[in-house]
């Protein structure tokens, strides 16, 4: 076990399972959503369906799994103490769920008061939470890698606030702000500056000891979250004017960046101690490769120009990141974070004569293996559709399928912890 981390800070159960419980449920609605709309719903990233389900993704499904796992993940191995957890949890995760829908409503609608609704719940929501976790990563003197990529990915999420609340009130006011260029920008900074970035900096820590690889090297970890945090705001300066061949070269940069920290994850994956793979590595694996074939295919459309007017380019792309590399990567997360916290929480309650079940057993790894399977067809499926429309249905039940079965799975494994919990409190 990691020799650093800090166990008796660990905050309630609840407080990050009500976050990871609640996430497959925004992917079961992007799923739905594209089951009914069809193949039009793909034919641009600007239609009012594809706009809806890349925020039920992005700010429900994301968004949810991420701010959950910080509550958890910063006390318990950055040290950092969380004013009130509970307290906390409690506000954000209500407010957050409610601001995704009631924002994917606003993109179907196109009414300015759900618009506005949305911004507000979100500036109420994130800002108590950035502030809170922004306070507990201050208080750390430690300037590890880690420490560090917390640290900017929550600025990220911060200017990913900001600009999403400046475009949600100006959609609904009529504003005569330019909305392309703001909603690149704003794109970036919350994929990049606030999802990948903590997606590294989580990583420089967990895939180490969960998977029993090598250590990153130093050079990679510190330099990696400080790259892209450069071609964030090179990228921002669009605002003020540039040409298309800096914003091209802007792109790969960053998603190269992006795919060096992919290639140096695969060869850690490839040397470490235990041979056999499990799902969640597979999860893993699969998040990586998605993300180096992201970096292909950019690098496709800058030799292809063509292809950059193509609107189902955006599309190809977002399916890449949203379900290629987030969804995979927090499935495989959830399931390795998810029985470890239960087997953690009743090993504390057990007496010395009563061992808590095994993590085998709260998500046995035939199930976590049917859902990996289901999870690779309905992105083979989404992926294809982009390009065959008439799939997009079927697409869209797979993917629904998909994420329901991460969260029944997570549920069984809470139904363990209540099970055994109920068991030692009745002394039985």
């Amino acid at each position: 076990m990691h020799p650093n981390l800090s166990f008796e800070q660990a905050p309630p159960l609840s407080v990050p399972f009500r976050f990871f419980l609640t996430a497959p449920l925004f992917g079961v609605a992007a799923g739905l959503l594209l089951l009914v709309q069809g193949g039009d719903m793909l034919a641009s990233r600007w239609t009012p369906g594809a706009l809806a389900a890349t925020h039920l993704m992005a700010v429900g499904f994301m968004l949810q799994a991420m701010c959950g796992a910080l509550l958890q993940f910063i006390p318990v191995a950055a040290g950092g103490n969380i004013w009130r957890p509970r307290l906390v949890a409690g506000l954000v995760h209500p407010l957050l769920a409610a601001a995704a829908v009631l924002l994917a409503v606003a993109f179907l609608t196109q009414r300015p008061a759900f618009f506005f609704a949305a911004a507000h719940g979100f500036a109420l929501a994130l800002g108590a939470y950035i502030l809170v976790v922004g306070i507990a990563l201050s208080r750390r003197d430690a300037r590890g890698a880690t420490i560090a990529a917390l640290r900017i990915a929550l600025g990220g999420l911060l200017v990913t606030l900001l600009l999403g609340v400046m475009l949600a009130t100006g959609v609904a006011r009529g504003s005569d702000f330019p909305f392309l260029m703001l909603t690149n920008i704003h794109a970036a900074w919350g994929l990049g500056g606030w999802a990948l970035i903590l997606l590294a900096g989580v990583s420089y820590y967990v895939v180490p000891m969960f998977q029993l690889t090598p250590a990153y090297p130093t050079w990679l970890a510190r330099g990696v979250p400080w790259m892209l945090l450069a071609v964030l705001l090179l990228w921002s300066a669009q605002l003020v004017g540039f040409p298309d061949g800096v914003r091209v070269a802007l792109l790969l940069g960053g998603f190269g960046v992006a795919g060096l920290f992919a290639a140096a994850t695969l060869y850690l994956q490839s040397r470490r101690r235990r041979k056999l793979s499990d799902t969640t590595l597979l999860f893993f694996r699969t998040a990586m490769l998605c993300l180096l074939a992201t970096l292909l295919s950019v690098l496709l459309f800058a030799l292809q120009p063509a292809l950059w007017d193509d609107p189902r380019t955006a599309v190809w792309l977002g399916v890449l990141l949203l379900v290629g590399v987030f969804a995979s990567v927090i499935s495989g997360m959830l399931y390795k974070v998810v029985p470890f916290l239960i087997w953690l929480h009743l090993q504390r309650l057990c007496g010395p004569n009563t061992l808590p079940p095994t993590m085998n057993l709260m998500i046995p790894d035939r199930a976590m293996r049917r859902h990996f399977h289901t999870h690779i067809g309905a992105l083979i499926l989404l992926l294809a559709s982009v390009g065959w429309p008439f799939l997009a249905r079927p697409a869209g039940l797979a993917f629904a399928l998909d994420c329901a079965w991460l969260g029944l799975n997570l549920v069984a494994a809470v139904r363990v912890f209540l099970a055994f919990r109920n068991r030692i409190r009745a002394g039985v």
